[in-house]
């Protein structure tokens, strides 16, 4: 077994806070200088794949709630399977991916390319062929990633699409807001160094079905794939209304379900499912900075900094991170050799 301290997917985790004042302190004021550049549009199109996607519904909801911008994202297969890319009229299209290797999201920006759309990319690697295509590129600037599964990474894209969100807002209380985060991801790390004993009750369950909603629905899907990747155990993602048409009938006793309820707007509503999951008999894992919340949880995972709820997504997805990490190791698997999994896919 490999050891916590080990690994480097633990030792990525840890890096995290200070990986994004950097970040934040970087491109705070290179985003407002693209930001001012951008010509005109009228939606933005986004084409990412695993995690860089879940990042990217991260962005279907900062950038419509902070900035008005309606957000789709990208049907890759069309662009490449099927030859039949859409008419992109009127989008800023942008490509989201760590690597900046796979041919699909290429294809969508070379695309929009050459339709004369304006394009952005999101990548660690400017030089890779994702920041060679698009017209302006953010480089995450969070060093090699050697971990398999994503966790600075991803914290980095939601980082930048919440500098993206802040700008177009226009709101200086935004940016302040902003720039508290590295302290609060270090407050909720901090938060979850007791999280080993917590977990060993899950060692060998057949399965978690993890919930959240709004900009937390971005967290449940995140916090699903780690599970999936390093732990090797079905995970289902769901938001809270689409849990509700069907999926809750799965639900018995002693069924592990990871509720993502933060306060904020979505709150109430996750604090309602919690007490018929209750009901259900379900074993309730709870990420919260609310203690009515968290009186609910068999296992609560507190959040130590109670962040504005656009910027949760960045907190909130800390305690899945450690929960996947110290599950993979009561199970006797390596955090940083994945069964069947490699650092960078390239999918067409």
């Amino acid at each position: 077994m490999t050891s916590p301290m080990a690994s480097w997917l633990a030792r990525e985790i840890a890096s995290q806070p200070a990986l994004i004042e950097e970040l934040l302190a970087r491109e705070i004021p290179h985003i407002a200088e693209i930001v001012a550049r951008l010509p005109a549009f009228s939606y933005i199109v986004i084409a990412a794949r695993g995690s860089s996607d879940h990042a990217a519904t991260y962005a279907v909801y900062t950038w419509a709630a902070l900035a008005g911008w309606p957000v789709a994202l990208a049907a890759p297969s069309l662009y490449t399977l099927y030859e039949t890319p859409p008419r992109l009229d009127g989008a800023l299209v942008v490509g989201i991916s760590q690597s900046g290797q796979s041919p699909d999201i290429v294809a969508v920006v070379s695309e929009a390319r050459r339709q004369g759309r304006p394009t952005l990319a999101i990548t660690n690697d400017r030089n890779s062929p994702l920041g060679n295509t698009a017209d302006e590129v953010v480089e995450l600037g969070v060093g090699i990633e050697q971990s398999v599964a994503a966790t600075k990474t991803y914290l980095a894209q939601l980082a930048v699409i919440a500098i993206f969100a802040a700008a177009w807002s226009g709101s200086t209380e935004r940016l302040a807001d902003l720039r508290a985060v590295p302290a609060a991801l270090n407050a909720t790390l901090q938060g979850t160094s007791d999280i080993t004993a917590r977990i060993q009750r899950y060692r060998d369950v057949a399965g978690f079905t993890v919930i959240g909603r709004g900009f937390n629905y971005a967290t449940a899907f995140e916090l699903a794939l780690k599970l999936k990747e390093l732990t090797s155990i079905q995970a289902i993602a769901y938001s809270s209304a689409d849990f509700r048409h069907g999926p809750v009938a799965t639900i018995s006793n002693g069924s592990p379900v990871i509720l993502v309820m933060p306060r904020g707007a979505a709150y109430a509503d996750m604090y309602e499912l919690a007490l018929g999951l209750r009901q259900r008999e379900a074993d309730l894992l709870v990420i919260s900075d609310v203690p009515e919340g968290l009186a609910l949880a068999t296992t609560p995972l507190p959040l130590a900094v109670a962040a504005p709820e656009w910027l949760s997504p960045l907190t909130t997805i800390l305690p899945g991170q450690k929960l996947a990490l110290q599950l993979t190791l009561a199970r006797g698997m390596n955090p940083d050799a994945p069964r069947g999994l490699q650092k960078v896919t390239r999918t067409l």
